[in-house]
Order: C-alpha cells, then sequence, then structure tokens
C-alpha cells in the first residue's frame, strides 16, 4: 500500500527529470533494474505512481531477497521448535530513495533497505499457551482409502500449532487454503447436493468437523458453520461442518482473553484435534456428544 506520505511528495515535486534505469544492489550485489518509466505514469508533471505494479514490484523484490519469519511450533512430541525472525524490504524508505532519484539523475544504484520482521508466535508465548487442555475431539476414518487418509492428514498438518489470538475469527478455508493438486490433494469423495462424487481433497470436511466439536467443547464462539445435504459417518448427526473453496466454510472467535493453539495429528485411523491456551484462561467447557467409532 501507497502510504499518505507520498501525497505530499507529488503535491511538492517539481517537474521530474528524464527517467531511467536504476540499479537495485543488495549488499553490493545487483538484485534487478529498476526502469523507471515501467512504475510511474507517463506525461506527468510529476513524478505519479502506478500503484498495482509498483507493489507487483515489490513483492518480487521480497521473494529474492526476503527472508519469512517463522513461527514457534510444537513438534509431534510436544518440544518447542524455536521461532526464526525475517528480513524484508523496508518498502517506505525504498520509495522515498526512489522517488529521490527523479530528481537526482546522478544516482545510478540504489541498495536496498532493509527491516527486521518479528514471528507472531514466539518460544515464551508457545511455552504459555501449551498446557491447558480446553478442548478435544477425536474421529476416525480408513486409514487403507489411500487418498482419502492423504488429504485428511494434509488438512490436519495445515491447521497444526496455528494460533487464534483473542478476538481473532478463524477461517479454515484461509488457513487451510485452496484443495490442489500441486499441494499435494488428491481425488476422493465428496457429498455434492446430496450425491456421492468425487473431487480433489475429499475427505477434508472431516478435519473441520473435528475441528468444528473441538471448537465447541472448548466453549469457543462458532460464527460460521454449515452441515452436508447428507448424514456423514464419521460423526453425530448435525454435528459436521461441511467446507469447500468455493462455498462454505468453517469459523470460529476466540472470545478468551488469551491466544488458543490448535494441535491437530493422525494416528492410525484416528484424528485427534486439541485446543489449548494458558492456565489462566478462565473457560466455559460444552459438553459435546461422543464421537462414532
Amino acid at each position: 500500500m501507497i502510504l499518505p506520505w507520498i501525497i505530499g511528495i507529488i503535491l511538492t515535486a517539481q517537474p521530474m527529470a528524464s527517467p531511467n534505469q536504476l540499479t537495485i544492489t543488495k549488499d553490493g550485489n545487483v538484485v534487478t533494474k529498476f526502469n523507471q518509466t515501467d512504475y510511474f505514469y507517463p506525461y506527468a508533471d510529476v513524478p505519479i505512481i502506478h500503484i498495482n505494479k509498483y507493489e507487483q514490484f515489490l513483492e518480487e523484490l521480497d521473494r529474492k531477497v526476503g527472508i519469512a519469519a517463522e513461527n514457534a511450533v510444537l513438534d509431534q512430541n510436544g518440544n518447542i521448535i524455536p521461532e526464526k525472525i525475517g528480513r524484508q524490504v523496508h518498502r517506505q524508505s525504498f520509495t522515498e530513495q526512489v522517488y529521490s532519484h527523479y530528481f537526482n539523475q546522478d544516482l545510478s544504484s540504489l541498495e536496498l533497505p532493509m527491516r527486521t520482521v518479528y514471528p507472531t508466535v514466539d518460544s515464551e508465548l508457545l511455552n504459555d499457551i501449551r498446557n491447558l487442555r480446553i478442548g478435544r475431539y477425536v474421529t476416525s476414518f480408513n486409514p487403507s482409502n489411500k487418498n482419502r487418509t492423504n488429504n485428511i492428514k494434509l488438512a490436519a498438518n495445515a491447521i497444526n500449532n496455528y494460533v487464534v489470538f483473542p478476538g481473532e475469527t478463524f477461517s479454515f478455508n484461509k488457513v487451510v487454503g485452496k484443495r490442489t493438486k500441486e499441494k499435494g490433494y488428491q481425488r476422493a469423495k465428496v457429498i455434492v447436493r446430496g450425491e456421492y462424487s468425487e473431487d480433489i481433497g475429499g475427505g477434508i470436511c472431516q478435519v473441520s468437523s473435528t475441528l468444528f466439536n473441538a471448537v465447541d467443547n472448548a466453549g469457543l464462539e462458532i460464527t460460521q458453520r454449515f452441515s452436508h445435504s447428507r448424514h456423514v459417518p464419521y460423526i453425530p448427526p448435525g454435528r459436521d461442518a461441511t467446507v469447500s473453496w468455493y462455498g462454505p466454510d468453517f469459523e470460529f472467535k476466540n472470545n478468551y482473553n488469551q491466544p488458543v493453539l490448535i494441535r491437530a495429528r493422525t494416528l492410525g485411523g484416528l484424528l485427534i484435534t486439541k485446543l489449548y491456551s494458558s492456565e489462566s484462561l478462565h473457560y466455559n467447557p460444552k459438553k459435546v456428544p461422543n464421537p462414532i467409532y
């Protein structure tokens, strides 16, 4: 997003000099070239930036030179894997220098300014919220159905170690993302308009349904849930939560004053989902129907 202070630069600027190419470096090494005519509107008396093109350029820069921050997570044995601090382009500083270059054509290169990016979940926070179990639910599946089992494992891994902060709304579709072949999802049985069919990602509704019951057990606020158009065998009637990338989602809000940690894994033919939080949390658990085995 182009910040409001840029407007001030535009309004007070003098007519721009003849555009040329700017060499972008990091640690003295050439990263890319910045052709000013590609990112500023032509025939303007003042430098007016083409926002969409410019932001795409910044995104590409970050992909080349940035280092993504990584949250602290728990391994399968419950041990903390520490967080990793990231780095990304300091966009405000970079943009200021790009504008300055318009009025000082003696400059031919620009050293990328970088900024530190901290993860949202560090080891200290994770250690505080991993001990008190506030919700749990277990469902069973047939591990001999390889495609469906694969999809369940992928979706469970996607939500595992996710931390929902106070006031935040968790969206299953946003967290898991689009289910595609490129991500490893395979064709398996799904329910479409009350009929069985096959599609990429079949089986992940068991993950969203198991999560729903664990969330409900923890007393969290359910904000969006839809049932299948027919009964599914792995969950008691009316206790499912169907999801589809272009359709229904499962969402809940963390209405507590402490972060909530989601732990999800498969063990043999069981899908186990647990929710944890700080031992200082005062929560209101809810009794939910027993699972079907």
